[in-house]
Order: structure tokens, then sequence, then C-alpha cells
């Protein structure tokens, strides 16, 4: 967890860590609708003219003295959302007013933290879910996504809570069925697993460790699913992939563009299970903040399938500032002790996505419940493991869609 100190002394800023709000998945046994009413939504994606009809048709305004307002709407998954929007917004050191895209930014908009950081400062967003995990996403003056789970549609205007401004944005919303054979369907919460059980967990050390062989970060998480499949649910989550190499890209995109991705990579060094470093390390934080606080994890190919699928073997922390390495007396960062909220993060961001089909938690034998990592820090834990089965194939749609 030592990471790039030039790149920390150039951008460091207050961290910012994300709230961790319940997220209510629909349980296998449960007799209400099948929908993600409350947990939150991944980012939508563009859509064609919806074909399905048309269930809701309303407006609402929300002023420049807000950051989000309730719609009162439900979108199921799958549904069509098509929202358009009209009015203007002021701020005070602006040259002239803006419409629903917003401004366009510039270098010394760097250091606004926004909702959405790749859109224009005062442009209309939306999102499906909570605002812990639910992915902001570009409205402006029209947009026709499909939301891939169900939940509450929320719009904001893409500000920080200190840079408000003046004027009213009137948007109308459309929500639209969705299509005939749509894929998209909710997460199943099941007792068990097939072939998750204590003689897997007999081959899958229950820490990972540095290059020295000190122990670290505790395995918290597994995916089974394809190697594609494994990166989709991760990007759409709004995770971005970094580098472990932290030699070669320690400054490489420190202000090479505005964009989220050119912060959350800042390298991540590497770490090691199964004899060799990770596959994939994810990051997700907001841009400026990263360099104190971002959640991030490892992941590692198992060397073993469960049930004829490829399984991925994880460990999830959150850092939430810094502190003395104990190995070396240098910097690095310091995890939240109570990593089973980190855990709990990465269910809620990837459940978001309506790309993972069942979803439950193991506790091995002789469950890791305290230790230290191998810089010094100490944690604790319930010792359960998370499991989360993806959709890899449209046969697993089908069969998730037939059983609700």
């Amino acid at each position: 967890m030592k990471y790039g100190v030039l790149w920390a002394a150039s951008i460091l800023a207050a961290g910012i860590s994300p709230t961790r709000l319940g997220a209510q998945l629909v349980r296998e046994d449960s007799a209400a609708p099948r929908a993600q009413s409350s947990s939150p939504a991944a980012t939508p994606v563009p859509a064609q003219t919806p074909s399905g009809k048309r269930r809701i048709s309303q407006e609402i305004q929300i002023t420049g003295d807000q950051l989000w307002a309730d719609t009162g709407v439900d979108v199921q998954p799958g549904e069509h959302m098509v929202l358009s929007t009209t009015g203007k917004l002021r701020y005070a050191d602006a040259q002239e007013d803006n419409g629903p895209d917003g401004l366009s930014r510039g270098f010394k908009d760097l250091l606004r933290i926004l909702p959405l950081p790749n859109g224009g400062r005062g442009a209309l967003i939306g999102r499906v879910g909570d605002e812990a995990t639910g992915q902001p996403f570009l409205i402006g003056a029209h947009q026709d996504v499909i939301s891939p789970v169900g939940g509450h549609l929320w719009v904001g205007i893409n500000q920080m809570k200190n840079d408000l401004s003046d004027g009213t944005y009137k948007v109308h919303i459309e929500v639209h069925a969705a299509d005939a054979g749509s894929n998209y369907a909710a997460v199943r919460v099941v007792a068990k697993m097939p072939g998750i059980d204590n003689n897997l967990f007999a081959n899958i050390p229950r820490r990972i460790g540095d290059k020295d062989g000190n122990a670290g970060d505790m395995v918290n998480f597994l995916i089974i699913g394809s190697e594609d499949s494994m990166k989709k649910v991760f990007t759409a989550a709004g995770w971005v992939h970094v580098d472990a190499d932290v030699r070669g890209t320690v400054l490489q995109g420190l202000i090479v563009s505005l964009s989220k991705e050119s912060y959350l990579t800042m390298p991540m060094s590497p770490l090691y299970l199964f004899g060799r470093q990770q596959d994939y390390g994810w990051a997700h934080a907001e841009p400026i903040s990263v360099v104190a606080s971002r959640n991030h994890l490892r992941v590692w190919k198992a060397p073993f399938e469960v049930n004829g699928q490829t399984t991925w073997v994880g460990a999830a922390t959150h850092d939430i500032g810094f502190e003395r390495d104990n190995r070396n007396n240098g910097i690095t960062h310091k995890i939240d002790p109570d990593i089973d909220l980190e855990r709990d993060y990465v269910e809620k961001t990837l459940c978001s996505t309506g790309l993972v089909a069942d979803v439950t938690h193991f506790t091995p034998d002789n469950p890791m419940k305290e230790a230290k990592t191998a810089t010094g820090g100490s944690f604790h834990s319930n010792g359960q493991v998370l499991i989360l089965k993806l959709r890899d194939t449209a046969k697993d749609l089908s069969a998730s869609a037939t059983h609700h």
C-alpha cells in the first residue's frame, strides 16, 4: 500500500470518504416484486428510441441552491428514461449564464470535486439509487438512457456544496417500460452456492503478502466469472484499472486531463498471492481526494475453477490517510481497520451494475478476525468472505429472469 510520495506531495488534498449506506438486495425467497427498489444503480447506458409503453411523464424543478432533487420516480431494471432539460444557472464568478450542459472545465477547475468529474460545472446530472454508490450520469439538455437496475431516480446539479448557483432547471421525465426480451434482472441473495465450501478455502491463503513474505491484507471476496465479465463489472461500477508498476507510472497522467481516471490510476504497489503479484488492481474514489483516501483492491486469477468457471480471489481495503511503514520508516497509506466496510462497499458497487447474478457470504473454518498488515497497521473483521457470481452468458441472464 505504499504509493508515489511525489504524487502525494503534488496533489494532496483533504480526503473525503464515501459514505457507506445500506442497499437492499432481493432475497431468493422474497415474495416482493423482483426489482432492486433501493439498490444503487450503475451508470445507465445510451438507448435507442424507446419502444416500450410510456408509464410515467412528469416535470420537476431543481434550483441552483440544491445538489440533488428527489424526482419521486422509481425505475425498474431495463427501463428507458428520457429526460429533457431547460433553464439557466449563473455562478458568481462566471462571465455568463450556463445551460443544462454546464460550463467547460479549465485548469483552475481541477480542484473542484464534482459529483461527475467529467461533466461540466453546473450541468444537470442524474443517478439511480443512493448517493454513496450510485454512479452519476450526464443528462444535460437531453438524454435517453437505460437503467441497468431498478431504484429511485434523482436529478442533481454538477456543483460543490460551497459553490452553489442562482437559477432554475426544469426537467421533463418520461419512463418507458423495458423492451420485450430485456435481460436486466435483480441480484439474488442466496444462502449457499455450489462449490463454495471449506474444501475450496483450504486452497486459498487467508492473507496476501509482500515480496518478502510479510503477511498483509485479508482475502475478503471471490468473484466467479470470466475475465471479460470481471473487467466489465468493475468498469460499469465506476472502478478504474490501476497500474502495479510504481517506478514507471508515479507521475503518469498527473494533470494530463480532467478525467477521473488520471487521478485514480495512481500506482498500486505489487502484493502477492498464489506465488505471484496481483493480476488486476482497481480503485474507486474522488479525483483529488484519491491521494489520501481511496477504495482499492487487488484480484488474482485462482489456480482452480469453481464449477468449471474462472474464479478471482481478492483483497479490498479503504485508504483513509497516511502512516509510518514499520518495515522501512517510510510513508504508506493507512487503511480503515474495519475492513468489512470495504468488503461491503465492493458488494454494493458491483451489485449496482446489473451484471451480478448471485451473491452470498461464506465464513471459512478458523476465520480471520484480527491481524496486522505488512506495514504494521491493524485491522479487524467478522471473518466472512463475499462471493459474487457474475452474469457470464445470455443463459445466466435468461435463467435469472425465469427464476424471478
